[in-house]
């Protein structure tokens, strides 16, 4: 069993930047696949982006270049930092986390088991 808590949201005028984290504990295997989601009011959750253990980051076209996914494989900690946030970034975000391997590890994938509780983002015009 995985528990995932983030947090890191709040609110922030667009052009500015945020640092989401998400705690892992429990029993973490080594090919363990961290995620991103997101959810604004609504729209279905998209994914954002994924990281596998060996630091291959995959991202969602929206926010190529902008957000940027990290972790810390001894602390379990996943990261999400985001720049040159925009309006149409406001929604609630999830970290996510399953035993994909490979190209499975990919933000376009609905089917993780594991989800945090989601923090709420807000980026005003």
């Amino acid at each position: 069993q995985v528990r995932l808590v983030d947090s890191g949201g709040g609110s922030v005028q667009a052009g500015g930047s945020l640092r989401l984290s998400c705690v892992a504990s429990g029993y973490i295997r080594s090919d363990v696949c961290m995620a991103w989601f997101r959810q604004a009011p609504g729209e279905d959750r998209g994914g954002v982006a994924t990281i596998d253990r060996v630091g291959r980051a995959t991202y969602a076209d929206s926010v190529k270049g902008r957000f940027t996914i990290s972790e810390d494989n001894v602390k379990n900690i996943a990261y999400l930092q985001m720049n040159s946030l925009k309006a149409e970034d406001t929604a609630v975000y999830y970290c996510a986390a399953d035993y994909f391997r490979g190209t499975g590890c990919r933000p376009n994938r609905p089917d993780f088991i594991y989800w945090g509780q989601g923090t709420q983002v807000t980026v005003s015009s």
